[in-house]
């Protein structure tokens, strides 16, 4: 849920000044995976590659709060100093991390970097949790070390001085950075990616992981060529000795504005940056047990992949906030997630979707036994509005799990089941360790992302990407539709082999070629939903009930409300409001109603009625031109397009979406940082 990130500029002369804006420019473009305190550490010196190098003390500078916070305090801190901010470095490591509390309150003592102790031997940036870090202090206790954060990541530079000193105090061979992060990794349990920096080794960065997302990015400089600086034609990372800038971060967004050469780091990989090279290493947990020596492994090659983001697409552009532009990106993404798929024309005039990431399984999947969505919170409510028509088109079982509870009940998982994994960014920790029992289970693994190259992306058997483009609003929004968008259209090829539904499956095709027009229609709603959120700003509670497909509406549009308004929210099955909820009913609480058309239309008639019946204060959502029968005059409306009712949550989450964003703007809260949360959950 943290951000960490690192800049490294080798045989490229970078100002003090230069080196602290790039890092805080990192840590603004990460922020979203965390930001209730922030911390950097840079060098104190210039002088590179000296024998004095090793004495100097990394500078740390922590502060509670946002990344702002942090620019603040490091720049008063510079002004009340004689730190020279025109001062070059040929050769630079710095680290940063902006952090969303896992182990201590927001404070600065439990900022990273943590440090091993006095004179910063070992500095840490950390993203993720260790899960035995009480014994590891206990143990580190015993040996003299005192602790001054409520961190599980203080044991981490504290472990790398103890192998450190414990390494040279036995060996004559000075002990080199990657044995001491091997150790290091040798002793900790969890999920983690980590960036290690240290005075004992000037100029060197060490990055490793386990669960955790982290990239590096090369930018290389060649020979002046016409007249200007170009970057190297590479496919791998050169030792040739020409200037660079290197970067670690969590995920592409810190990488774009610098370099479109990345290097997705697998798990158990450590790479140590040194010289203007990187050598990569596999840790393997099971060298160096027997404590005769630390053993260091052979290197590995990895080639590099470029990134297909664009620096725009990480800008707010002409909006005044990320969820209000991915809110009005909708109808974009939504072409981009179907661009290619969709497949109408030829002599018959036949329809069909064609899925690559599929089509190599699509036997298997109809044999399996049930299918098995798994996901965690808008992720799961996108798989529960698909379900319906997948086990129409399908005719095998569909069950819904969310992965934590799965895990929590060790839920049995058959060979012979397909079990689909949805997580927007392909890293959230509880539906990795799902996919995790999954495999070991051996079923047949999918998984449905929005982001290339994830942990989820790499480890399913298939999968389909959702191409919604970047989200970085906390709260989804143009992910989950694209996600309802792409799970219908695995439901049309894994039932594209039955031809009693072929007329079915049509008709959806050509409501997906149509979905953006109407999503384009919905947008329109925006002045009527800020006018309805100015007369619900002082409430503090909100009902939806939905039914059938918009069940799943009625759910995601609570949390939406939840999530970024901090208002309580509830989204409830409509079948299930005269066991219980018909109690909360009176003519003070507001209480949305989603009846467009479908075949649970007229139960949801019937709902309106006896709500009505008990004097609610009713906002019914409903298909254009159905206000005065669904309900008269005696309740607000909200008229939606129809589209094909398997795709009508697509539309109808639309102006609920609006619905929180204007709530949250109009009660001063940030939409785009809510409280507590932070975009990609890696920790459980």
């Amino acid at each position: 849920m943290c951000g960490i990130f690192a800049y490294l500029n080798y045989d490229v002369s970078r100002e003090r000044r230069y080196i602290l804006e790039v890092l805080f420019n990192g840590l603004r473009r990460l922020e979203y995976r965390g930001y209730d305190s922030a911390g950097i550490s840079i060098d104190s010196s210039s002088v590179t590659g000296s024998v004095n190098a090793s004495s100097d003390s990394p500078l740390v500078f922590r502060q509670e709060g946002n990344i702002e916070s942090l620019v603040k305090c490091v720049y008063q801190e510079v002004a009340a100093t004689d730190l020279n901010l025109e001062a070059s470095f040929s050769i630079h490591a710095g680290i940063a991390h902006t952090r969303w509390a896992t182990h201590g309150e927001p404070a600065p003592r439990n900022s990273h970097p943590q440090s091993s102790g006095a004179g910063n031997d070992f500095l840490v940036v950390h993203n993720g949790v260790i899960t035995n870090y009480e014994v590891l202090k206990q143990s580190l206790l015993r040996h003299g070390y005192t602790f001054e954060s409520e961190t599980d990541t203080e044991v981490i530079p504290k472990l790398a001085k103890f192998v450190f000193d414990k390494a040279n105090e036995e060996g004559e061979q000075t002990v080199t950075f990657t044995e001491v992060v091997l150790e290091v990794m040798r002793h900790l349990e969890g999920a983690y990616a980590l960036i290690f920096k240290s005075r004992h080794y000037p100029n060197e960065l060490i990055a490793c992981k386990r669960g955790s997302p982290l990239l590096l990015g090369v930018k290389e400089f060649a020979e002046q060529q016409n007249n200007g600086t170009s970057y190297n034609d590479m496919k791998f990372i050169s030792t040739n000795g020409h200037p660079k800038e290197l970067f670690l971060s969590s995920d592409p967004h810190a990488l774009v504005e610098h370099t479109k050469k990345v290097l997705v780091i697998e798990d158990s990989e450590v790479v140590h940056i040194k010289d203007g090279g990187v050598t990569i290493v596999k840790f393997d947990q099971g060298k160096g047990k027997d404590g005769k020596s630390i053993s260091r492994p052979a290197s590995v090659q990895r080639a590099l992949s470029i990134l297909e983001m664009e620096v725009e697409q990480i800008n707010k552009g002409k909006y005044e906030h990320y969820m209000q532009k991915e809110i009005h990106e909708q109808p974009e993404s939504l072409t981009t997630t179907m661009r290619g798929r969709l497949i109408r024309g030829g002599s018959s005039n036949r329809k069909s979707v064609l899925l690559g990431g599929l089509k190599d399984h699509l036997k298997t999947i109809r044999r399996s036994r049930r299918i098995v969505f798994i996901g965690c919170g808008t992720s799961y409510n996108a798989a529960l509005a698909a379900r319906t028509i997948l086990e129409e088109l399908s005719g095998i079982p569909v069950t819904m799990e969310i992965a934590s509870d799965l895990l929590d009940r060790q839920a049995p998982v058959y060979r012979d089941d397909t079990i689909i994994f949805v997580s927007q960014s392909g890293e959230t920790a509880d539906t990795l360790n799902a996919l995790e029992y999954s495999l070991s289970n051996g079923a047949l693994c999918v998984g449905i992302t929005n982001t290339v190259g994830s942990a989820i992306a790499r480890n399913t058997h298939c999968g389909v990407h959702i191409n919604a483009g970047s989200e970085i609003g906390v709260a989804s929004t143009k992910a989950y539709t694209s996600q309802i968008v792409v799970m219908a259209m695995v439901a049309l090829a894994i039932g594209a082999d039955t031809i009693s539904t072929k007329p079915r499956r049509e008709a959806i095709i050509e409501s997906l070629l149509e979905l953006p027009g109407k999503v384009k229609q919905v947008l329109k709603l925006d002045e009527e939903m800020k006018d309805l959120a100015k007369s619900l700003i002082s409430e503090q509670s909100l009902l939806m009930f939905g039914r059938g497909y918009n069940y799943a509406t009625a759910l995601e549009g609570a949390l939406k409300v939840k999530e970024v308004a901090l208002m309580h929210s509830e989204g409830i099955l409509a079948g299930e409001m005269k066991h219980g909820p018909l109690a909360l009913v009176d003519e003070h609480l507001p209480i949305v109603v989603i009846a467009t058309r479908d075949q649970c239309f007229s139960k949801q008639q019937s709902v309106i009625q006896q709500l009505k019946a008990r004097k609610g204060r009713l906002i019914v959502m409903c298909s254009e031109g159905d206000g005065t029968a669904v309900c008269g005059s005696s309740c607000r409306v909200i008229e939606v397009p129809l589209v094909v009712d398997c795709l009508q949550p697509v539309v109808n989450i639309v102006p609920l979406q609006l619905l929180a964003y204007h709530l949250t703007v109009l009660r001063g809260y940030n939409v785009d940082q809510p409280r507590n949360l932070a975009k990609s959950v890696t920790t459980e």
